[in-house]
C-alpha cells in the first residue's frame, strides 16, 4: 500500500512539474505573439516613504518568453524632494512677534529609466521576475529669499537664485505580476538602488538694504555632488495589449 501511495505521489509530482515546464509567457504576459506590449502606472516608496510627487509610467516589450525590455518615465528626480517647499524664519524664537522671513524653493525634474526584466517560470495568474534598470534624472531648482539671508531672519536681504542638476544611478529588484482579470494585473517590485547627483553652481542676485540704500550684487553658490543607496518598493497597475 505504501508503495502504491509513493508511486502515486511521484506520478503527480512529475505531472505537475511537466505542466509548469510547459507554461509559456504567452499564457501569462500576452494573448498572442502579436501583443507583446504592456503599460503600467507606479506609486513608489523609498527611504522617504510614499512619494506622491513622482508619478511614473512604465512600458514593457517582450522580446522572448523570458526577457522584456522596459522604459520608465517619472516626474521628479526620485529622491522624494517636494516640488515646492516653503520655509519660514521668525525674528524671535517664540514665533509670535517681530518679522517673518521666507525661503521658497521650486523644483522641476524628470527621470528616465532604461532596463530589462527576466521572467521566471510562472502560472497563468502569477508571474515573478527580476529586473535591472539604469536611471537618469535632470532638473532645475529656483530659490527665492525674502527677509532671509541663508541662515535665518534678516529684514535687509532679498535674493533669487537658480541652478540645475543631473543624476545617474542603477537599481536591482524582484517583482511579480498578478492577473486578476484578463489582460489586467497588479504588481509589486522591491529592490535596492544607488544614485548620484551633480548639482551645478547656483547663480542669482542678492539685494541688501541698509540705511535706505539698496545694493544689488551677483551671488554664486558652489555646486556639489551627493550620492546615496536606498531600498524601494513600487505598487503597480498594468494592462497588456
Amino acid at each position: 500500500m505504501k508503495k502504491i501511495i509513493l508511486t502515486g505521489c511521484v506520478a503527480l509530482s512529475a505531472l505537475f512539474a511537466g505542466s509548469l515546464n510547459a507554461q509559456t509567457y504567452a499564457e501569462v504576459e500576452k494573448a498572442t505573439d502579436a501583443t507583446p506590449f504592456s503599460i503600467e502606472a507606479l506609486v513608489t516608496g523609498g527611504n522617504t516613504g510614499i512619494n506622491w510627487n513622482a508619478p511614473s509610467l512604465r512600458a514593457r516589450y517582450f522580446v522572448s518568453d523570458n526577457i522584456a525590455a522596459r522604459v520608465q518615465l517619472s516626474l521628479g528626480d526620485g529622491s522624494g524632494s517636494a516640488m515646492t517647499e516653503k520655509n519660514r524664519f521668525y525674528e524671535f524664537n517664540d514665533g509670535t512677534k517681530g518679522g517673518e522671513g521666507l525661503q521658497e524653493i521650486k523644483r522641476a525634474a524628470v527621470a528616465l529609466q532604461l532596463g530589462g526584466e527576466y521572467h521566471f517560470l510562472g502560472t497563468k495568474k502569477l508571474d515573478p521576475y527580476a529586473a535591472l534598470g539604469v536611471n537618469f534624472s535632470i532638473g532645475k531648482q529656483n530659490e527665492t529669499w525674502d527677509m532671509y539671508d541663508g541662515t535665518g531672519y534678516n529684514s535687509a536681504v532679498t535674493s533669487e537664485q537658480s541652478g540645475g542638476y543631473f543624476g545617474i544611478g542603477a537599481q536591482l529588484g524582484l517583482g511579480m505580476d498578478f492577473y486578476f482579470v484578463e489582460n489586467v494585473y497588479v504588481g509589486l517590485e522591491l529592490g535596492v538602488a544607488v544614485h548620484g547627483t551633480t548639482h551645478k553652481d547656483r547663480v542669482g542676485e542678492t539685494t541688501v538694504t541698509s540705511g535706505g540704500t539698496s545694493t544689488t550684487s551677483t551671488t554664486e553658490f558652489a555646486g556639489y555632488k551627493d550620492s546615496y543607496v536606498t531600498n524601494f518598493a513600487s505598487l503597480r497597475l498594468g494592462w497588456r495589449f
